[in-house]
């Protein structure tokens, strides 16, 4: 197999600890018929390059309307989000988001014209885009499907392309919003797996919304739980490295986001 398109960290701009994303008392939010709708309220954090952050909370609790903002779709009503220091405006390819819905891609595209189709807006030559392409290809495991078409994919298969064609951007944060909750358990587990591979071999910068505690103690190096509507930061976790204090961490997630629970069981 073929080397990565850029050597693992290739896109980074200093260390670990540099951050590239900042949000600072950020509240989002809609206007209704009947009046505005908060979503989010004062949320702030910062990510670090080459970070996993993980976005946990209740239904409603602004999880997706975060990310959102992130890549640019939408502005905050309050406070500041920032992007290597500089205002979040609008969508860039330095924030490559990958949703959970399968037909994110392009239907009339094959596999490697959909995964070069962001370096071709960027004006990369057919060619060159070709090659990436195929490289990152066989890099997410789908050797022999370049010319296939979107319909003829598994989910699993699918959501490899969008990971494959996001990380074609060299984005600054890959964004995920809850990318595997459609898959069965079975590829779900294995895109989970292949995703810190990818991780590893890349060193990208990963903000990822997830309703599953497990699929967030798994994936990520820190996380960050949201209390209920509107979704306020009720606390910011370091994921440890042994299986005991990760099952200790799911628990203490799962007190945090189910208290009515915990106290029904007490």
């Amino acid at each position: 197999m073929e080397g990565p398109v850029l050597p693992r960290g290739a896109w980074r701009r200093g260390h670990l600890s540099t951050p590239v994303l900042e949000l600072r008392d950020v509240s989002l939010g809609y206007r209704t018929a009947t009046g505005w709708l908060t979503a989010c309220e004062g949320i702030s954090f910062s990510l670090a390059e080459g970070e996993r952050l993980m976005l946990v909370g209740a239904s409603g609790c602004g999880k997706s309307t975060l990310l959102g903002a992130v890549a640019g779709f939408h502005a905050p009503h309050a406070g500041q989000l920032l992007l290597d220091g500089r205002p979040v405006t609008q969508p860039g390819p330095d924030r490559m988001m990958v949703f959970q819905e399968f037909e994110q891609l392009l239907p009339w595209k094959s596999v490697a014209d959909n995964i070069a189709y962001p370096r071709r807006l960027a004006g990369t030559p057919r060619a060159e885009g070709r090659r990436e392409a195929e490289t990152l290809i066989a890099q997410v495991g789908l050797t022999g499907f370049a010319d296939a078409f979107p319909h003829t994919l598994s989910g699993g298969m699918k959501m490899r392309v969008a990971i494959a064609r996001a990380l074609a951007a060299r984005p600054r944060v890959l964004l995920m919003d809850e990318p595997f909750a459609a898959l069965d358990a079975l590829t779900r587990r294995r895109m989970q797996d292949e995703l810190l591979r990818l991780w590893r071999d890349f060193g990208f910068t990963l903000l990822f919304v997830t309703h599953a505690i497990e699929e967030a103690v798994a994936l990520g190096s820190r996380i960050l739980v949201l209390s209920p509507h509107p979704g306020r930061v009720q606390a910011v976790l370091d994921v440890p490295d042994t299986l005991e204090e990760r099952a200790a961490l799911e628990a203490r997630i799962h007190r945090l986001l189910l208290p009515e629970e915990v106290a029904l069981h007490a």
